[in-house]
C-alpha cells in the first residue's frame, strides 16, 4: 500500500480531532455494553422461555445458553424488488448457523420503502425520515438482549443508512450486512431516458412509458442504475461490512447463496463469544467514514449520501460536514463510469472488476484508508477479492490487475475526472451540494433569471405550459426536512432535461433531494439553511438573476443588496395531511438541517 495521501491524512485528521470527545463518549457506551450492559445471562428465567419458546429445533440450543445466538433484523418486503429475495434468507440463515453450532432468529423486521414506487407522489414526504424509523425499529429488535452478533438484510436508499444506524447504538454486537444482489440487465438506459424525455414532451403516451419502465425494471433484485441503493452496497464494502466482492452477484444464484453462508460463518467466529471479537462500533470508526466518502467520490455515487453519511457518522460518534467531502473531492479521481454518470449499469460494472477493482485503485494509490478493521479480514485491502465457485466450494481470487471495460472502470492513473464527482457550494442564497460526474463541464456555470416554485407540481405545470422556454434557474423552494420532510425531486430531471437538449441554460436549485439517479442537468441541492427556517432561498423573487457555480463553488444571486436586505420572506404552505404526512409532523419539526443529517431522532438523543 502506497503512503496515505496527504489531504486524506489531513482529513482524517481534521474528523478525528472533532470527533475526539463524541467518539470516546461512544466507545465507553459499547464497551459498558458489552461488560456490564443488558445481555443473555442477565435475563431472568422468565425472560430466556419468551426468547426461546417458539424457537423449535433450536430450543435446546437455545436452552441451553452455550451457542452463539445470531439475531436477523430484515427489511424483506417482496413488493420492493431488491429485498423480494430476502424473503427465505432467515430460514437459510439457520441453517447455515446450525452448520458451526450457531443458532439464528428475526429479531424484527423494518419497514422498506420504494423510492421507486413512491417518486413524485405525495408518499414520497415520508422518505428521509422513513430512514431515522427503521433506525428506531432496528433498535427496538435488537433490545430483547437475546444475541451476540447481528445480521442486517438490507439494500435500498434510506434502509441501509437506517439499518447502521440503529446497530451501531448496539455497537457492542459483531455486525455483517448480507447484500441480495441486482436484477438483470433490462431495457439500454439511454433507451430508458429517450422515452421518458418523448413522455414529458407529449410525444408518447402513458402505454409506451409502461412498456419502457417494465422493461427496465423487470424482475427480483435491485435497480442497476448507479443510484443511492447501489450506493449503499458500494460504501459497505468501502467500510469492509460486507463479505468481499459480495455487492453485486445476481439473486438466485449458488454463488449468491454461498457469500451468505459465508457471512453466516464468520458471524459466529467474530461474534461475541467468538475468536475473533470484532464489534461494529469498532468496525465503523473515522477512517472507515471517510472511505465510504471517498468510495463515493471516486464512484459517482449518490447525492443522497451527503446526508446519510453524516447521520451514519453521528451513531457511531463520528461528526463529518460537507467541508470534509468537498476537500476529499478535489483530490479523489472519478475511476467510474455507471448510469445515470454512464451508459452501462452496475452489472457490467461488476463485470469489468467491480468493487475489488475500486478497492485495490484506492487503497493502492493511498486514497482509502487500508488499516480499517472489516467483518473479514487485515484490512481493506482484503476486500479487493472476486468471489467465485470453484465446483461446489466458494473461493476468492484477487482482483484483477486490469480494468475489464475502460468505458465502466478506469485505474486512478487514467481517470475519468481527476476530481469527485460532488463539490460544495455556497453564497448568499446558502450552503449546499452539487454533484457534477454526469454534467458536461460546459454546463458547470449557469446564470440566469430564475423562476421560483413551492412544489415540483408546479414546475411541470409551468414546463407543460411553455413557461421555460428560455435559460433559467428553477427554484423549487419549502422542500427541507422542516417543511415537507426533504423528499426527493427526480420527477423533474426529464422535463429539465429537454429544456437543456433544447439548448437552454438550465439548473435547478432547491432545498430538497435529488434522487440517486440525479444526472446531466447542474442541480444545486440540499441548500441550508431551508425557505421554511428563514433560508435565503424564501427572498427570491422570479425574475432575479441566479448564479450557480460548481467551478467557483458558488450559489448566489445578483440582487441590490439594500433590496435584498429589506425583503421580506415568502410564506411557506401550509402542512398538509393525508398518506401519513401528520404522523411526521414530530420529525419535520424538531428535523436538524441537512448538513448534519436532517434527523430529530438524532438531534433529540444529542448524538
Amino acid at each position: 500500500m502506497m503512503t496515505l495521501h496527504p489531504v486524506v491524512a489531513k482529513v482524517t485528521d481534521r474528523i478525528v480531532q472533532r470527533s475526539k470527545d463524541s467518539r470516546a463518549a461512544y466507545l465507553d457506551l459499547i464497551a459498558r455494553q458489552r461488560d456490564a450492559g443488558l445481555n443473555r445471562p442477565q435475563l431472568s428465567c422468565g425472560n430466556l422461555a419468551h426468547g426461546f419458546a417458539a424457537s423449535g429445533e433450536d430450543k435446546a440450543v437455545l436452552r441451553g445458553g452455550k451457542a452463539m445466538n445470531i439475531g436477523i433484523i430484515t427489511a424483506y418486503n417482496d413488493m420492493l424488488s431488491a429485498h423480494q429475495p430476502y424473503g427465505r434468507y432467515p430460514e437459510q440463515i439457520k441453517l447455515f448457523a446450525r452448520e458451526k453450532g450457531a443458532t439464528a432468529q428475526v429479531a424484527g423486521g423494518v419497514p422498506a420503502m420504494c423510492d421507486g414506487v413512491t417518486q413524485g407522489q405525495d408518499s414520497m414526504e415520508l422518505s428521509l425520515f422513513s430512514r431515522d424509523t427503521i433506525a428506531m425499529a432496528t433498535a427496538v429488535g435488537l433490545s430483547h438482549a437475546m444475541f451476540e452478533s447481528t445480521l442486517l438484510l438490507g439494500i435500498c436508499d434510506k434502509i441501509v443508512p437506517g439499518l447502521l444506524i440503529g446497530s451501531l447504538r448496539f455497537g457492542h454486537l459483531p455486525t455483517i450486512l448480507i447484500p441480495a444482489g441486482p436484477m438483470p440487465s433490462g431495457l439500454a438506459n439511454k433507451e430508458k431516458v429517450r422515452i421518458r424525455q418523448l413522455y414529458a414532451e407529449g410525444k408518447v403516451g402513458r402505454d409506451e412509458l409502461l412498456e419502457s419502465e417494465s422493461a427496465s425494471y423487470h424482475s427480483a433484485g435491485t435497480c442497476t442504475f448507479y443510484g443511492t441503493a447501489n450506493s449503499n452496497q458500494m460504501m459497505m464494502e468501502m467500510m469492509g461490512l460486507h463479505m468481499p466482492g459480495s455487492s453485486f452477484v445476481l439473486p438466485g444464484t449458488k454463488l449468491r447463496q454461498e457469500l451468505t453462508r459465508a457471512a453466516v460463518h464468520r458471524a459466529t467466529e467474530i461474534g461475541w463469544d467468538g475468536d475473533d471479537y470484532r464489534p461494529l462500533g469498532r468496525c465503523v470508526d473515522e477512517k472507515a467514514i471517510v472511505n465510504a466518502i471517498v468510495g463515493l467520490l471516486a464512484t459517482g455515487g449518490s447525492t443522497n449520501h451527503v446526508i446519510h453519511l453524516p447521520a451514519i457518522a453521528r451513531a457511531a460518534g463520528v461528526q463529518i460536514d460537507w467541508d470534509d467531502m468537498d476537500e476529499l473531492s478535489r483530490v479523489v479521481p472519478l475511476i467510474a463510469s455507471v448510469y445515470p454518470n454512464g451508459a452501462g449499469d452496475v452489472n457490467y460494472f461488476h463485470a469489468a472488476g467491480g468493487m475489488p477493482y475500486v478497492i485495490k485503485e484506492l487503497v493502492g494509490a493511498g486514497l482509502a484508508h487500508g488499516d480499517i478493521l472489516t467483518v473479514y479480514g487485515d484490512g481493506l485491502g482484503e476486500g479487493a477479492r472476486e468471489p467465485f465457485m470453484d465446483g461446489e466450494t466458494l473461493r476468492w481470487k484477487p482482483a484483477p490487475e486490469v480494468s475489464g471495460d475502460d468505458t465502466m472502470l478506469r485505474p486512478v492513473s487514467a481517470p475519468f475526472q481527476p476530481e469527485g464527482g460532488l463539490r460544495l457550494l455556497g453564497g448568499n442564497l446558502g450552503r449546499g451540494t452539487i454533484k457534477v460526474s454526469a454534467v458536461d463541464k460546459s454546463r458547470w456555470t449557469i446564470e440566469a433569471p430564475c423562476r421560483v416554485f413551492s412544489d415540483q407540481n408546479e414546475v411541470l405545470a409551468a414546463f407543460k405550459a411553455g413557461e421555460l422556454e428560455r435559460d433559467v434557474v428553477v427554484v423549487v423552494r419549502f422542500q427541507g426536512p422542516a417543511a415537507n420532510g426533504m423528499p426527493e425531486l427526480h420527477k423533474l430531471t426529464p422535463p429539465l432535461g429537454v429544456l437543456q437538449d433544447r439548448g437552454f441554460k438550465v439548473a435547478l436549485v432547491t432545498d430538497g433531494r435529488m434522487s440517486g439517479a440525479s444526472g446531466k442537468v447542474p442541480a444545486a441541492i440540499h441548500v441550508s439553511p431551508e425557505a421554511k427556517l428563514g433560508g435565503a432561498l424564501a427572498k427570491l423573487r422570479d425574475g432575479d438573476v441566479v448564479r450557480v457555480c460548481a467551478e467557483t463553488g458558488t450559489l448566489d444571486t445578483v440582487v441590490n443588496p439594500e433590496e435584498w436586505a429589506a425583503r421580506e420572506h415568502a410564506v411557506a404552505p401550509a402542512e398538509t395531511m393525508g398518506v401519513g404526512r401528520e404522523l411526521f409532523a414530530l420529525m419535520r419539526h424538531h428535523s436538524d438541517p441537512a448538513e448534519r443529517g436532517g434527523s430529530a431522532m438524532l438531534a433529540a438523543a444529542g448524538l
